[in-house]
C-alpha cells in the first residue's frame, strides 16, 4: 500500500513505550522507545550515549515519544508504559513543587537533570498520561524498549522497526530535541525514520563490538508474545482491546469487529464483561511453553 493520501485518516497511535539503560551508572548507556499503531505497525527509536546516567536514559526515551505524539492521531485511553518510578512521579508529582521552588527540590538542591525536565515540560500533552508497567515482567512493549537500550549501552547498533507506509510520516523532533538525543531525520519512502547519529568527533567506547543477536529480532519478540499468552492464560487475565491488540498485533479496527470466541495460534480468545477477552489453551494446541526450554 502507497503513503497516505490526503483523503486518507492516518492509523491511531494505540501504545507507546520507552525504556533507558545504563553500564555503571555513571557509565555508557542507552534509550529505547516504540510506538504502535492501529494496523498493527511498529516504530522503534533509539540511542546510545557514551557518559551519562540510567535516569538521563529514562527522561530521553520518554521526550522522543512526547515528541513525535504531538503531530500524530492517538487513541483517547493511550499511555505511556515506561518501569520508569522516576519519570513518573517527576513528571505528574514532583515537577509543579521545583518549578514554584525554582527548580530546587523540597531539600533546597539543584533539581538534577533539569534542562531535560524542561524539554518534557514543554513536550506535555493533555490526555497522554505515564503508567507504571513492571519492569522484565513479560510486558512485550517494555521487554523490547529494554533490549534496545540495553544493546546500544553495549555499544551495538539494533535493528529498528519502521511503521508501515498507511501509517504516514513519523513526525522528526525539534532541533533542540534532536541535537538532545542524538538524532537526525532520514527520508525515506515517504515516511521518517529516525537514524542514530554519533555527535562530531566522538569517539566509540573502547573495545565496544555490536550486540550479537541470539535470534532474528521479529523471532525474538514473538517469543516473548507466547510466553506471555501462556501466563495470561494461566492466570485467567482479562484483556482490553488495545492490550489484545499489542498481543497478537492485530489491527484494533479488525478486532473491533469480532463478538463471538476465536482461535489465535494455540489459545481461543474468548470475549469477557465490558468488552474485554480473556485467553484460554486451545485443546488442540501444544502443552504450555516452559521459557527456557
Amino acid at each position: 500500500m502507497g503513503p497516505v493520501t490526503p483523503d486518507q485518516s492516518p492509523p491511531r497511535v494505540v501504545a507507546a513505550a520507552c525504556d533507558g539503560a545504563c553500564s555503571g551508572n555513571p557509565g555508557p548507556g542507552g534509550w529505547g522507545s516504540l510506538l504502535r499503531f492501529e494496523d498493527g505497525s511498529v516504530q522503534e527509536f533509539g540511542a546510545a550515549d557514551p557518559a551519562t546516567t540510567n535516569n538521563r536514559m529514562e527522561l530521553k526515551a520518554a521526550l522522543v515519544l512526547l515528541e513525535c505524539l504531538k503531530d500524530l492521531p492517538c487513541h483517547p485511553s493511550l499511555t505511556i508504559r515506561t518501569d520508569s518510578r522516576y519519570v513518573i512521579d517527576g513528571f505528574s508529582k514532583w515537577m509543579a513543587g521545583w518549578k514554584r521552588k525554582g527548580w530546587r527540590t523540597a531539600s533546597g538542591s539543584p533539581v538534577l537533570n533539569r534542562e531535560l525536565w524542561e524539554a518534557l515540560d514543554r513536550a506535555r500533552l493533555a490526555g497522554v498520561p505515564f503508567s507504571y508497567v513492571k519492569g522484565h515482567s513479560g510486558d512485550p512493549d517494555n521487554d523490547r524498549c529494554d533490549a534496545i537500550a540495553v544493546a546500544f549501552a553495549k555499544g551495538g547498533r539494533p535493528a529498528l522497526a519502521q511503521a508501515s507506509p498507511q501509517a504516514g510520516p513519523v513526525p522528526g523532533l525539534s532541533p533542540s530535541a534532536a541535537a538532545e538525543v542524538g538524532l537526525r531525520p532520514k527520508v525515506r519512502a515517504s515516511q521518517t525514520v529516525l537514524a542514530v547519529e554519533s555527535s562530531p568527533g566522538q569517539a566509540s567506547p573502547v573495545g565496544a563490538e555490536p550486540v550479537p543477536e541470539a535470534a532474528p529480532v521479529a523471532l525474538g519478540q514473538l517469543l516473548s508474545r507466547l510466553e506471555l499468552a501462556d501466563r495470561l492464560a494461566a492466570g485467567g487475565y482479562s484483556l482490553s482491546l488495545v492490550e489484545l491488540a499489542q498481543l497478537v498485533q492485530v489491527p484494533m479496527k479488525q478486532l473491533a469487529e469480532k463478538a463471538t470466541a476465536w482461535t489465535w495460534r494455540d489459545w481461543r480468545v474468548l470475549p469477557d464483561a465490558d468488552g474485554r477477552w480473556r485467553l484460554e489453551r486451545d485443546a488442540a494446541g501444544s502443552e504450555p511453553m516452559i521459557p527456557g526450554t
